[in-house]
């Protein structure tokens, strides 16, 4: 930069609700490292886009670094805290679950964790979803299933309703497990209670399989889910492999972004086409036709694999797609409809190909967290209650440059995630798969 232009460090407007005037409990451990609330993670990590911005605007952009503070919101003693899975599942659910409840309790003392049921549906009284007591016992081995044992919904609530309930049962601290639709909702109670003054922190942990929450690095349960495609991806490899010009079509969750079809396609280089949301491809004519290029795999090799993402080609198959309860646009199943697909152009080539169809995509997201994942779950959980007891609300935990941030979740949910195809991931599968056949 020139010697002249002077920059100054901007963090994220990150919401709290007041002063900490308490000591946290945590100050009689002498090994505790506390972190200042001025602690910055820098979002921009090339240097150019970080000089770009920085003279146009004079400041660099930085997260506020999540951890635990010296003083706290909340007196820990006199706190209720709540807890709610919404969306769909993930591995890992049940490991923050657990990570929430014992920190809450074992770390600051808490002496009632509710476990809210349904997701958000449990906070609208007509529904008549009890809450249970979350506690050591209850918890105890639940990270080694998946799912979630609070059961989890779709679909919005009135925030007036869901805070009334909030305030009925005097919770202080509310933690929200789940993707952008349940982030938008955390952020409605929140914003809520301020205009209504009143002090409940409103904590976001990003969940989705799809990793596909924008200013974090990975949500939790990705990691697994690639893992699970691993046996997945052998066994289709050995179904093509095992029959006359074999096809193994492998269909993987991916609604908007194609990450898990992208790093499962480098974890395990069987896969020979990969497709996702992010690159438009056609059928049988243009640069990026996909039938003529598995042709030309098949009377090479006599067997592929293609991996594809739920959202790709979603343009290719005729009618308006529906909405779910969460406002989503649902997938038509390309995985079904490319299968009948390359069955009809092989018949019309006169080339025979034998299609053997996978669809993991309830085995990915319903399985318990591998090891690092279950750690990354651990952290997470650990941090949004240091981020809770600090009195910050309208936030998500996140992670970036290999530390732990607060991210507003405005900020989180104003578009999606997705992968970069001038990045270095997608550049790494098209060298790894047939992509060039196709250009």
């Amino acid at each position: 930069m020139q010697d002249d232009f002077s920059v100054k460090v901007q963090l994220f407007d990150t919401p709290n609700l007041g002063e900490c005037v308490f000591n946290s409990p945590l100050h009689k451990i002498k090994t505790v490292l506390f972190h200042d609330d001025d602690e910055g993670v820098l979002y921009d990590r090339e240097f150019g886009k970080m000089k770009e911005y920085a003279e146009k605007t004079g400041v660099i952009r930085a997260f506020e670094r999540a951890g635990m503070r010296r003083k706290i919101f909340f007196d820990p003693r006199w706190c209720k805290a709540a807890i709610l899975t919404a969306g769909g599942l993930c591995p890992g659910l049940n490991d923050v679950i657990k990570s929430l409840t014992l920190t809450l309790r074992q770390v600051y003392g808490v002496p009632m964790v509710y476990g809210i049921r349904y997701g958000y549906a449990g906070l609208n009284p007509e529904l008549a979803y009890e809450p249970i007591i979350l506690n050591e016992e209850i918890v105890d081995d639940i990270h080694e299933d998946g799912g979630t044992i609070l059961g989890s919904s779709r679909g919005q609530q009135d925030p007036e309703v869901m805070l009334e309930t909030l305030i009925r049962l005097d919770i202080k601290m509310l933690f929200c497990i789940g993707g952008d639709g349940t982030l938008r909702s955390a952020h409605a109670i929140a914003e809520a209670a301020k205009k209504r003054g009143v002090k409940i922190s409103v904590i976001g942990i990003p969940k989705t399989v799809d990793n596909d929450i924008c200013y974090i690095d990975r949500t939790f349960g990705f990691e697994t889910a690639v893992y699970a495609t691993t046996d997945v991806i052998s066994a289709a490899h050995n179904e093509a492999n095992g029959a006359l010009n074999g096809v193994g079509l492998i269909h993987v969750m991916g609604r908007d972004s194609g990450f898990i079809a992208a790093y499962a396609t480098l974890a395990n280089t069987h896969v020979n086409f990969c497709l996702v949301p992010e690159e438009s491809f056609t059928l049988e004519d243009g640069p990026k036709a996909l039938l003529p290029a598995l042709a030309d795999r098949i009377r090479k090799r006599q067997h592929a694999v293609i991996m594809v993402a739920e959202g790709a080609g979603q343009d290719l198959m005729p009618g308006d797609r529906e909405i779910d309860k969460s406002g989503n646009k649902l997938n038509k199943n390309i995985g079904l409809f490319l299968k009948e697909e390359i069955k009809n152009y092989a018949k019309k080539i006169g080339l025979e190909m034998n299609v053997k169809y996978f669809d993991p995509t309830y085995q990915l997201r319903a399985c318990a967290a591998n090891g690092t994942d279950a750690v990354f779950c651990l952290m997470l959980a650990q941090n949004a209650v240091h981020a809770a007891m600090a009195g910050r609300t309208d936030i998500l935990i996140g992670h970036w440059s290999g530390t732990f941030t607060h991210v507003p979740i405005p900020l989180a949910v104003e578009k999606r995630k997705k992968i970069d195809l001038q990045g270095s991931l997608w550049q790494a599968v098209r060298l790894r798969t047939w992509h060039k056949t196709m250009e």
